[in-house]
């Protein structure tokens, strides 16, 4: 069986590779900022990171932060993979990096360009957000006593569990380079999924949708986040939430 290295393997992406990869009988290092035997700061590198990555096949790198820092966690991982002679290097981006001029889109998209020239085999895929994460955004913006939503944006939220499965797959086959995109089954208006989820947590708030400026809105709102042609994933939004909520 291969020896696997999973970066942010206690993330909510991450933890769940680590099981799938784990019940199909490989070997796995969890490498977070908190967990032993490999507590490592990628941001800082050091001899823990070159201990987490001696005599690892492949490293499926979930590591990640909107607060920064990824670029130099993605450089400081890719000199100590190098080094111990890795294989192979699987990266989780987002649809849309190249095409929405987010910050932090922006950092994703460099770490991509990272991976792709470290030497290394590679692959890199990029998925459309999860459901977590609308329902998240989703809770924060509900707290006012209106909901508003950016007017005009859609969004294509995908199971992480779904994306999961795809990352241990990939893990375990030959390096693939940018392999296609992996988005959810439906593109919902951003008002469908927020009635969805007030519906669902019985919730009764007025929508409002307000149309922003910048170039960053213009790009979402013209559906540079989504890939219409890739609806792989399976579970829709109604589906997530009458699992987690129970009211659907």
């Amino acid at each position: 069986m291969t020896t696997i290295l999973v970066t942010g393997g206690t993330g909510t992406l991450g933890r769940l590779v680590v099981e799938r990869l784990r019940a199909d009988g490989h070997e796995v290092r969890v490498l977070s900022r908190r967990t032993p035997p490999y507590a490592v700061d990628l941001r800082e590198g050091g001899p823990g990171l070159d201990a987490a990555v001696a005599g690892v096949d492949t490293v499926v790198h979930c590591a990640s932060s909107p607060r920064g820092g990824d670029e130099e966690a993605a450089a400081h991982l890719i000199a100590a993979a190098r080094k111990a002679g890795v294989g192979h290097l699987v990266y989780i981006s987002i649809v849309g990096v190249d095409r929405v001029p987010l910050g932090y889109y922006r950092t994703k998209h460099a770490v991509e360009r990272l991976v792709e020239e470290s030497g290394l085999g590679w692959t890199v895929l990029r998925a459309t957000q999860f459901h977590d994460l609308v329902v998240t955004v989703l809770s924060t913006l509900s707290k006012s006593p209106v909901l508003p939503l950016p007017a005009g944006v859609s969004d294509q939220p995908v199971e992480v569990s779904e994306v999961a499965d795809r990352l241990a797959e990939l893990a375990v086959s030959p390096p693939s380079g940018r392999v296609p995109d992996m988005g959810g089954p439906e593109i919902r208006t951003f008002a469908s999924l927020a009635r969805a989820y007030l519906k669902s947590t019985s919730r009764h708030r007025p929508v409002l949708n307000l149309p922003l400026p910048g170039r960053t809105y213009r790009a979402f709102r013209s559906g540079g986040h989504l890939t219409p042609a890739n609806r792989t994933g399976k579970r829709t939004f109604e589906e997530y939430l009458e699992c987690r909520f129970g009211n659907g």
